[in-house]
């Protein structure tokens, strides 16, 4: 009786434990499904926002530098062949004749799907544009942006969402034949898997074989931490359990195959089919074939183990025994099976990340922050477009690092092997009547130093800041105003200041057009002081200089420090005929499903007429031909410029700006330290925007500024700046002048010698007049 009493209270009491832990397992089953519930409910991945560049326009007439467009198309992920391209992100190039299919086009309101485009070249003009299938003229097609930047959080995991439905049914099959043949059988976990990998394990005496089934690999790759315990075990479990009752099959499936990790693009690991489809062959998940399909399946198991990047064979081989598995469930015919196995694993390349034009993404990202936080930058997909052309910032960069290897060369002394103390160089591309960036270098070299020289430094701008003195006395004086340029001596805070002319055998007088031309030192400060200080620096804080700036004679030849970025933006006005515009490095940002969440405008605001802006623009394409910059005919440059070189004093800082009505660069030589260049600005700084200028033809159009009504054109007498006579002067220009400035006085000089000459000339004034 007594054992039947000690079994009786065993039993009861082993029930009593059941029940406990059925109810335990019950609640914690529950509190789980809520856990998981929420967390669904919620991001279910912290996706890096992306930032891209640009889309880019090809149209017929306009010349391209073929190799920056090539070079362009491959990072977009266009693959190269020798036969016609039939597929989206194919292209075969040749020398008269590209065939492109195009990607699709996905940029808010513009959408558009992919097609064959045959572009005809003659020489590196597009000729004609038609579309393949049906040979219709297309005015212009439109490359997709490119992407430049991730704003990845700790995790620094990349992953392009798919949904169920997007992914093919082999590739399912392929991930089923490798991963969990019995899925859609199982309610999350696999009694049967579970027992034959024990067997397999004990047979060979080491882990061969796991058990887990899909369900489970996702409750431990997304709910748990990697360390393997046996408590850790059991949730995997119960979490498996669970999320079998709250999703469907394929829900679950989706969330599985947008979780796995498989690779790695240098130090960014790659998850999810979707992302994997593009790292490893160049597709979106939908084009993968059988062969892509059951590799990318095969991956699973060791993604760097059997990546095709690191060892091709034995993804080839990994790959078979996913077709094998396939064959067998009857997932594939024999025949699909045999013409999967026998296509070769070609995977499409990659590049290592890093971040392009890092100087811009910099100052694009100072600005971020205003908009939306850094987590949210790293966990929403936000697709961050930009005004950035990266065949400018390319051809920026190299003409800036050719550049100054040449100036070591040339110059030994300049080379220093500190990286801290070398030589350095900064290049800002601007669009002056949008105010789009189109490309910002602030230094030699960003891994060395990350500080930006266009936006962050302040140095003395030399010259390059004279034209805004010519521009304060337009009101007052003309191009043909007579300057002293003899030496003087001016008092600064009480103490002599003696100004010298780079040139010291320049004429005594010069005109105002002459002496910008020649950037002389002593009749820029003579206009400085007749027009008058304070008016200099009014001008100079209307055009949005922030750096302080004193009415002292120095300011004539940029003895105050600016910031270069400031100094291109007032460059600007003159590029675009009196507007300033509002500097742009962002354009739109969308949400990850494409809906448009910010949009930058263009801003301008007028602050100088148009007809001050041409009469100087005209002295400043003087100064390109005939001055200090005339070097720049050297460079076999096809369009009209106006530009402005600067040096300052002991040639610690050469700059050369540049621009026409549809470009503007800025280029800044220099060290940090303040050493020494022992050159000018025509010799740093100008050769390196040439060949900037050379290397992007697709943004000049050639054009040049339009005499706006306020401005008459008139003949006047070189010497004495005066209307010329006809017979009489020596020397004779035509220059432009405000209406109602221009000169009436005949040169008192050269005219009134003879009755013939005077008749002549009294005939001239009524044909002038009338």
């Amino acid at each position: 009786m007594k054992k039947q009493s000690a079994l009786k209270r065993a039993l009861i009491g082993l029930a009593a434990i059941t029940v406990l832990g059925l109810i335990t397992g019950l609640g914690y089953c529950w509190w789980l499904s809520g856990h998981i519930e929420d967390r669904f409910a919620h991001r279910r991945w912290r996706i890096p926002s992306k930032v891209y560049s640009d889309a880019t326009l090809l149209y017929p007439g306009q010349q391209f530098n073929r190799d920056l467009l090539a070079a362009k198309l491959k990072n977009l992920g266009y693959r190269v062949l020798t036969r016609p391209a039939r597929r989206k992100g194919e292209v075969q190039m040749r020398p008269g004749q590209w065939t492109l299919f195009l990607n699709d086009l996905n940029l808010g309101d513009q959408q558009q799907s992919g097609f064959a485009a045959r572009i005809r070249w003659d020489l590196d003009v597009i000729r004609s544009i038609r579309r393949v299938d049906n040979g219709r003229s297309l005015a212009y097609i439109t490359l997709e942006p490119e992407e430049i930047m991730n704003f990845f959080g700790h995790e620094r995991e990349q992953r392009h969402l798919v949904s169920y439905a997007q992914v093919p049914e082999h590739l399912v099959h392929a991930v089923l034949a490798a991963e969990d043949h019995r899925f859609f059988n199982h309610h999350g976990v696999d009694p049967k898997g579970v027992l034959r990998a024990l067997f397999t394990n004990l047979r060979h005496g080491s882990i061969r074989q796991g058990g887990s089934t899909i369900t489970q690999q996702l409750a431990k790759n997304y709910f748990l931490t990697p360390k393997r315990t046996l408590s850790r075990k059991f949730k995997e479990l119960l979490i498996a359990l669970t999320l079998e009752s709250m999703y469907t099959k394929p829900q679950i499936l989706e969330l599985y195959l947008n979780e796995i990790y498989l690779g790695q693009k240098g130090s960014v690991a790659v998850n999810g089919v979707g992302e994997a489809a593009r790292f490893y062959f160049g597709k979106d998940v939908s084009a993968l074939n059988v062969s892509d399909a059951a590799a990318l399946a095969g991956l699973i198991k060791g993604p760097n183990a059997y990546s095709p990047y690191r060892n091709r064979k034995r993804c080839r081989k990994r790959r078979n025994l996913v077709l094998a598995a396939m064959l067998k469930k009857k997932w594939i015919t024999a025949e699909a099976f045999e013409q999967a196995r026998n296509t070769a694993i070609v995977p499409v390349g990659y590049r290592a990340y890093r971040s392009k034009a890092p100087y811009f993404i910099d100052y694009l990202a100072r600005q971020l922050p205003a908009i939306y936080s850094k987590d949210v930058l790293a966990a929403q997909g936000l697709q961050i477009h930009t005004t950035l052309d990266t065949m400018v910032q390319k051809a920026a960069e190299a003409a800036l690092q050719k550049g100054l290897q040449r100036l070591e060369e040339t110059l030994p002394q300049l080379k220093q092997t500190e990286p801290a103390r070398q030589l350095q160089g900064a290049v800002v591309v601007m669009q002056p009547k949008t105010g789009n960036i189109l490309a910002l270098v602030g230094g030699r070299s960003y891994s060395q130093s990350q500080f930006n020289r266009i936006t962050q430094a302040r140095r003395q701008p030399g010259s390059t800041f004279k034209p805004f003195v010519y521009l304060s006395s337009l009101a007052q004086f003309t191009p043909a105003t007579l300057l002293s340029n003899e030496p003087k001596t001016y008092l600064i805070d009480g103490r002599p200041w003696e100004p010298r002319n780079p040139n010291p055998e320049a004429d005594l007088c010069l005109t105002m057009r002459q002496a910008l031309s020649q950037s002389a030192n002593l009749a820029t400060v003579d206009l400085a002081m007749q027009t008058g200080l304070d008016r200099i620096v009014a001008t100079a804080s209307q055009l949005n200089f922030s750096t302080p700036l004193k009415p002292f004679p120095s300011i004539a030849l940029g003895a105050f420090e600016v910031i270069p970025l400031e100094l291109a933006r007032a460059y600007s006005v003159l590029a675009a005929e009196g507007y300033q515009p509002h500097l742009l490095s962002l354009k739109e940002i969308f949400d990850e499903h494409g809906k448009a969440l910010e949009k930058r405008h263009m801003q301008m605001a007028q602050l100088v007429s148009p007809e001050k802006t041409f009469i100087l623009n005209s002295m400043l394409h003087s100064a390109v031909m005939h001055g200090t910059g005339r070097r720049l005919r050297d460079y076999d440059i096809s369009v009209p410029v106006a530009g402005k070189t600067g040096t300052t004093n002991d040639y610690r800082d050469a700059w050369f700006v540049g621009f026409t009505p549809d470009l503007l660069a800025l280029v800044w030589v220099g060290f940090d330290n303040g050493d020494s260049l022992f050159t000018t600005g025509s010799g740093a700084a100008l050769p390196i925007w040439a060949e900037l200028i050379k290397a992007i033809p697709h943004r000049l159009s050639g054009s040049w500024y339009r005499q706006p009504p306020g401005v008459v054109k008139r003949r006047i007498c070189a010497l004495t700046g005066q209307r010329a006579s006809r017979f009489g002067c020596p020397v004779t220009l035509e220059d432009f002048f405000l209406a109602g400035t221009e000169p009436v006085e005949k040169c008192p000089v050269h005219s009134g010698f003879g009755l013939f000459n005077r008749l002549v000339e009294g005939i001239d004034d009524v044909l002038e007049f009338e």
